[in-house]
C-alpha cells in the first residue's frame, strides 16, 4: 500500500514526491519505536500530518516537515540544514547521490519544531502569553505553531495510551496553553475537541451525564428541525435558494460551561442546539449578504423571533473574521430555537477559523494563506490586543479547583492542594527531605518554609543535618502527608524525651524517699496543665520542668490546702466531671448506629407514556444506585422489568447506544414518599482519630442512616480511605450530607460511587 497516495491524494505530483521522501526518512529513523500502547510510533506523525492536511488544510511542505522533525528526535542527525539539504533516499532505505528535494522552506519549519519541542512546562509558568513569547523567539514561520497545534491535539485524542501522571500534566498543558492558542488563532474545531476531551478526563461523570442526555434527546432534535423546515420548504425553493440544513449541538464542555456559569441544569440551557442555514453561493460580499438576509426574513415571516436575541455578524463581523446572523424564535408549541444564517465561506470560516480560505474553492491560495500567516504572526507578537483575545478572556476553561501545579527543578510536575508551602512541596518529594527542610528557593529566589506557591513555580528545597520538625510546622502545611509525618516525627521525639524525663524523675524521687501515686500525679498534671502523660515527662526530659522543682511541688500537692490529701478524686469536682465526659474507650471501633431502611415505594416513579405504571415492574440499577431527583431513564430488560439507571452512570452511554428501542423515558413523582435509597460514598481523609466521628455526627444531622462504614488506612499517604453505605430520601438531602462533609478540615476528597 502507497501510504502517501493513500492519506493524502489531493497533492500534486510534486507535494507527494515531498512527502514520500519525507516519511522514508522517517520510516528508517523510527524504526523499531513504539507509542505506550506498543504501536509504532510512526503512526503519531503520520496522525498529525494527516489533521495538518485534512482538518487545517497545511501544504505539503508543512507535511514534510512533520515527518523530517519526528525522524530528527530519534535520529543520529540533529542538525537540520545538514539533515535537509544533504541528500534525498533511495527505495532500499540507502542515501542516493543527488540534489535534495527539500527547500528553505521545510528547513526552516523543522528547525521551529525542533526548538519548540524544547520547551518544558516550566519555561512557561504554564501562562499561555510566556508560551506565546517562546514559540516566536524559537521559530521564525508562523505555521509552525499550527503544526504543535495539529501535534497536541492527536496527542489529546491518544491520552489512553500514557501513564497516569504524564496524562494528568498533558491534560493541564492543554487547558493552560494550547487551548486558548487554539483558540486565539482560529482554529475552533481543534479548541472545542480538546476541551472537550479535557472535559471528559478531568469531570467524568458530570461529562458522562451531558453526553449522555445528549444522545438520549437526538432523536427530538431531529424531529423540531424537520418541523422547522416544512413551512419554509416552499418559499426558499421559489426564490431559487440552494442551501443545506444542519444541526449543530453544543459540545459537552460549552454546556457544562453555561451550566455552571447559569447555575442552571441541563434543561435550563437553552441554546444546547441551533438549526444552521448554509447557503450555497458566490462568494462576493453583495450577493452573500442579500442572500442572508432574505433567509432571516422568510424565518421571521414564519416564526415569532426574540428581536433582543439578534445578532448581526455579517454586517460587522468578529475580529476573529466570524461571520453569521443568529435569532432565537419560538414555534407553535412554545419553543425555542436558535437559528443560524450563513454561506457556505462563512460556516468554513466558522469552522475552521482563517486557515480554511486557503483550502476553499474559488480563492487563490498563496495569496489567501499568506495573509492568513501574517495575521498568525500578528496575534503571536502582539498578544492580547486583539478584541477577541480580551472577550475569550472569562471564557477560558478554568483550572481544576483547588489545585496548583509546580516543578522541581529538573521540570518534574507535581500537583498540591491549593495554599500549599515549601514545606508541603519537600514532603511531596520525600519525607526524610520535609523533615530537614530549612527553606527553599522558588522560581531562583530564597524563600521561608512557610511561603505559600503558586502554579508554574519552580521549587528547590533547601535542607540541614540539623533541622527538627516543630509544632509550629503544623499551621504551615496543608497536605495531609506533610501533617501525619510531622506528628509522626513529633511523637518520637516527644517519647524518646518522655523515656529520658521519666527515668530521671525516678532516679531523683528514690533519692529523695518519696513516692508518685496516680492521684498525686494527675493534681500536678492538672496544675502545670499538660493533658497527657507523655506531654509531662517530656517537658521533663528537655528542662521545660525544672526537676529541681519537683520535690517542693509534690509535698504541697500531698499536703493539700490544710494539711488533709488534696488528691482525692471527690475533691476534685472539676476533674470529674471531666473525666465522665470523656469517650468510653470500649465502645472505639464498634460499628455506628443505624437507622432502618425502608422499602421503596412504586408511588416515587412515573413512566412517561406508560400506561398501568403500578402493574410494571421497575428496579434501581445496582451499577450506579439511583437517588429520588437524580436525572434517571428507564431501561427495559428481559427479565427483571424496568431498571432505573442515572444518566451519568458508566453504563448509560452503551445502553442508549446499542439498545435505544429499549430506552424509556422516566421521571420522579412530584414530591418523594417516605421511601429511602441506597447510595455508596468514598471519602478520603486525613490519618486523624477525630475524623471517623465526625463523619459519622455529620451525617447522622440529615435525613440519612449508614448501612455499613469501612475504614482503610492508607499509610504511604497518611490518609484513611472510608467507604460508606447509606440510606437517604431524595437526591436533596445525600447534597446537603455531601457538602456537610466537605467543609471539614479533615476531608481531602468525597464521591458519589
Amino acid at each position: 500500500m502507497d501510504v502517501i497516495e493513500t492519506y493524502f491524494p489531493n497533492f500534486d505530483d510534486n507535494g507527494k514526491a515531498l512527502v514520500r521522501e519525507a516519511y522514508k526518512i522517517a520510516e528508517k529513523s523510527l524504526d523499531g519505536q513504539t507509542r505506550g500502547n506498543g504501536s509504532p510510533f510512526l503512526e503519531h506523525p503520520l496522525n498529525v500530518a494527516r489533521i495538518a492536511t485534512d482538518e487545517i488544510g497545511l501544504p505539503a511542505e508543512c507535511i514534510a516537515a512533520i515527518f523530517l522533525h519526528e525522524a530528527m528526535r530519534f535520529g543520529e542527525e540533529t542538525d537540520p540544514g545538514k539533515f535537509i539539504a544533504g541528500t534525498a533516499w533511495a527505495d532500499d532505505g540507502r542515501q542516493a547521490a543527488g540534489k535534495s528535494i527539500f527547500g528553505s522552506d521545510v528547513l526552516t519549519i523543522v528547525d521551529g519544531l525542533n526548538k519548540i519541542s524544547t520547551i518544558k512546562p516550566k519555561d512557561t509558568r504554564l501562562e499561555a502569553d510566556n508560551y506565546k513569547k517562546l514559540i516566536v523567539s524559537y521559530s521564525k514561520d508562523p505555521r509552525v505553531t499550527v503544526l504543535k497545534l495539529a501535534d497536541r491535539l492527536e496527542v489529546m485524542r491518544s491520552l489512553d495510551i500514557f501513564p497516569k501522571l504524564s496524562r494528568e500534566r498533558k491534560i493541564l498543558e492543554t487547558l493552560m496553553l494550547y487551548i486558548p492558542l487554539a483558540h486565539q488563532l482560529g482554529l475552533y474545531n481543534m479548541k472545542s475537541e480538546m476541551e472537550d476531551i479535557y472535559f471528559r478526563y478531568a469531570e467524568p461523570e458530570q461529562y458522562r451525564a451531558i453526553t449522555n442526555k445528549l444522545k438520549a434527546s437526538e432523536k427530538d432534535r431531529q424531529a423540531l428541525m424537520t418541523q422547522f423546515i416544512e413551512p419554509l420548504k416552499q418559499k426558499l425553493s421559489d426564490a431559487g435558494i440552494r442551501y443545506k440544513l444542519k444541526i449543530r449541538t453544543k459540545t459537552a464542555y460549552s454546556i457544562w460551561r453555561k451550566m455552571q456559569k447559569q447555575k442552571v441544569p441541563f434543561e435550563g440551557v437553552y441554546d444546547v442546539f441551533a438549526i444552521r442555514f448554509i447557503i450555497d453561493c458566490d462568494t462576493d460580499r453583495e450577493t452573500e449578504h442579500s442572500l442572508c438576509w432574505k433567509v432571516f426574513s422568510y424565518v421571521t415571516e414564519e416564526y415569532e423571533s426574540d428581536t433582543n436575541r439578534l445578532r448581526d455578524w455579517i454586517s460587522n463581523p468578529k475580529p476573529n473574521g466570524y461571520e453569521s446572523l443568529h435569532i432565537t424564535v419560538r414555534n407553535s408549541d412554545n419553543v425555542y430555537l436558535e437559528v443560524q444564517i450563513r454561506t457556505k465561506r462563512m460556516d468554513d470560516m466558522a469552522e475552521n477559523g482563517l486557515a480554511s480560505h486557503w483550502s476553499y474553492k474559488g480563492i487563490k491560495h498563496e495569496a489567501t494563506l499568506d495573509k492568513w500567516l501574517v495575521s498568525v504572526r500578528n496575534i503571536l507578537e502582539h498578544p492580547g490586543e486583539t478584541g477577541d483575545s480580551r472577550y475569550y478572556h472569562d471564557e477560558l476553561p478554568s483550572p481544576p479547583s483547588g489545585e496548583i501545579f509546580v516543578f522541581t527543578p529538573t521540570g518534574e510536575l507535581r500537583k498540591l492542594p491549593a495554599g500549599a508551602t515549601v514545606l508541603d512541596f519537600a514532603f511531596d518529594i520525600h519525607s526524610n527531605l520535609g523533615v530537614k527542610c530549612t527553606g527553599g528557593k522558588v522560581n531562583g529566589k530564597a524563600v521561608p518554609i512557610k511561603e505559600r506557591l503558586k502554579t508554574g513555580d519552580i521549587v528547590e528545597i533547601m535542607s540541614g543535618k540539623n533541622q527538627k520538625p516543630s509544632p509550629d510546622w503544623l499551621n504551615i502545611v496543608v497536605t495531609s502527608k506533610a501533617r501525619s509525618k510531622i506528628r509522626q516525627k513529633l511523637s518520637e521525639a516527644e517519647f524518646q524525651k518522655a523515656a529520658e524525663g521519666k527515668e530521671l524523675l525516678r532516679r531523683r524521687l528514690k533519692n529523695w524517699k518519696m513516692e508518685l501515686t496516680d492521684d498525686i500525679m494527675a493534681a500536678i498534671m492538672k496544675r502545670l496543665q499538660f493533658k497527657t502523660l507523655n506531654a509531662f515527662y517530656a517537658a521533663v526530659g528537655d528542662g521545660t520542668v525544672n526537676i529541681s522543682d519537683m520535690k517542693d511541688l509534690i509535698t504541697e500537692v500531698s499536703a493539700g490546702p490544710n494539711g488533709a490529701p488534696a488528691t482525692d478524686r471527690a475533691s476534685d469536682p472539676d476533674r470529674q466531671q471531666a473525666a465522665d465526659k470523656q469517650p468510653d474507650d470500649s465502645q472505639a471501633g464498634t460499628q455506628p448506629r443505624r437507622r432502618d431502611a425502608q422499602k421503596v415505594s412504586s408511588d416515587d416513579i412515573l413512566v412517561i407514556d406508560a400506561r398501568n405504571l403500578k402493574n410494571l415492574d421497575y428496579k434501581m440499577a445496582k451499577c450506579c444506585n439511583p437517588v429520588f431527583g437524580d436525572d434517571v431513564f428507564g431501561f427495559v430488560s428481559i427479565k427483571d422489568g424496568i431498571k432505573i439507571h442515572r444518566m451519568s452512570c458508566p453504563n448509560a452511554a452503551r445502553l442508549i447506544e446499542k439498545y435505544p428501542y429499549r430506552i424509556q423515558k422516566v421521571r420522579w413523582s412530584d414530591s418523594p414518599s417516605t421511601s429511602s435509597f441506597q447510595v455508596t460514598l468514598r471519602v478520603t481523609a486525613a490519618h486523624e482519630p477525630s475524623v471517623i466521628n465526625e463523619i459519622i455526627d455529620t451525617i447522622n444531622i440529615f435525613k440519612a442512616s449508614i448501612r455499613s462504614f469501612n475504614v482503610n488506612e492508607n499509610s504511604r499517604n497518611g490518609t484513611y480511605e472510608i467507604t460508606v453505605k447509606l440510606s437517604v430520601t431524595s437526591n436533596l438531602e445525600l447534597d446537603k450530607v455531601i457538602s456537610k462533609i466537605r467543609l471539614s478540615r479533615n476531608v481531602i476528597r468525597i464521591s458519589r460511587a
